[in-house]
């Protein structure tokens, strides 16, 4: 991978990271299924204008919308309500061990010896981040977190014969379009107030909202799908993903003013470790 190439897949965990710590604030003025909504009509109303209709495609594009985004998104973000930004962002890495262990079952997608060993660790890390006295009392939002990442997995997995067959991008788009107004319904009915919430939002989580879905669907997509057309996905996916939990903390701790404890970093670290173990490909095991 050249350094243009390597400078612009940088940026993706960068944008994925700060935004999904920075939505928190947000939740002052939307709850959580309201803001994932706008987040996704932004992204539509932005993308959608671009990319044809993809005609015989609709109806499996509805169903993966519905669990990968409709679904996934108002579990995660709602688990984010309800505990620091700082364990969520470090709890969300599952979604790749999770990943392996559906597509195993879902696509007949062996994993090697060493994914299961990362698979492990990984989970033992759960299990230390979880102590943490940051934690106590949140099994609530520790479970919907991690129980959201298990639906994006699952929901991967869904998508990705989708994007064999449609334009990467405009999948991302076609997935917005249907998923932002839904959430939008579902939010009115779980949640309530929806009027009021729109009406009397400050305008800097006004800003956030469509940052969640300006820079984190048309830009951070664009500049994934850009670099992974130009290398493979080995070399690209540790970059994206190893890049998130730091970028994450660290905007939780300097924008949120969270005081991450000993048992998140050394529950994260071992997190981080297990999914680097699950990533990781050499040539030989990438061709």
């Amino acid at each position: 991978m050249n350094l243009k190439d390597t400078l612009i897949a940088s940026l993706v965990p960068i944008f994925l990271g700060f935004g999904f710590v920075i939505a928190k604030p947000a939740f002052e003025s939307f709850p959580p299924i309201l803001l994932m909504g706008l987040r996704f009509s932004f992204a539509a109303a932005i993308l959608i204008w671009w990319f044809p209709i993809p005609r015989g495609y609709l109806i499996k594009i509805l169903i993966a919308s519905f669990i990968a985004n409709t679904l996934q998104y108002s579990i995660t973000y709602t688990g984010l309500n309800h505990i620091d930004a700082s364990a969520a962002v470090l709890l969300v890495q599952t979604e790749v061990p999770f990943g392996v262990i559906f597509a195993f079952f879902m696509l007949s997608e062996k994993p090697t010896f060493r994914a299961l060993i990362g698979i492990g660790i990984a989970f033992i890390g759960v299990y230390i981040l979880t102590g943490s006295p940051n934690l106590d009392g949140k099994i609530f939002g520790i479970s919907l977190t991690i129980l959201g990442s298990a639906i994006w997995a699952f929901g991967q997995v869904i998508v990705k014969p989708l994007s064999k067959e449609i334009n990467p991008l405009a999948l991302v788009a076609w997935l917005a379009l249907f998923s932002g107004p839904t959430l939008i319904f579902i939010s009115a009915i779980i949640e309530g107030d929806t009027i009021s919430h729109l009406t009397t939002a400050e305008i800097n989580h006004w800003i956030i909202a469509f940052y969640l879905g300006f820079m984190m669907q048309p830009i951070t997509y664009g500049c994934f799908y850009y670099v992974l057309k130009n290398n493979p996905l080995y070399k690209v996916l540790p970059i994206v993903t190893m890049g998130i939990p730091p970028t994450g903390l660290l905007a939780a701790i300097f924008l949120l003013g969270e005081k991450p404890t000993s048992e998140l970093f050394i529950g994260g670290t071992v997190i981080i470790f297990g999914v680097i173990m699950i990533l990781y490909k050499n040539k030989k095991e990438a061709t």
